[in-house]
């Protein structure tokens, strides 16, 4: 059964750092193109990172270039988003994606960017 679980959001103030994990059971994220979106309250959902499975090679939106990093541990068969230089439009749920002939979403974890 395929299980895309997120973890690592919460609160955290501006300039603040926090990684986000999306575990994976069903498949080995090394074989899917693995992505990262996001949904903030009243906006349509938006990419955030990708990481292709083939040679791993790393995409981000122009608003979060130089601060987020996508990452995967093949061994531990998980993703990470590494967020630095938090801003308070980094507030949304994120969400775990993964493609290959058919695509699968985990169910989202909360950050807040927030004094």
């Amino acid at each position: 059964q395929v299980q895309l679980v997120e973890s690592g959001g919460g609160l955290v103030q501006p300039g603040g750092s926090q990684r986000l994990s999306c575990a994976v059971s069903g498949f080995t994220v090394s074989s899917y193109t693995m992505s990262w979106y996001r949904q903030a309250p009243g906006k349509e959902r938006e990419l955030v990172a990708v990481i292709t499975s083939t040679g791993g090679s790393t995409n981000y939106a122009d608003s979060v270039k130089g601060r987020f990093t996508i990452s995967r541990d093949n061994a531990k068969n998980t993703v990470y988003l590494q967020m630095n230089s938090l801003k308070p439009e980094d507030t949304a749920v994120y969400y775990c994606r993964a493609v290959r002939y058919r695509e699968y979403w985990g169910k989202g974890t909360q950050v807040t960017v927030s004094l």
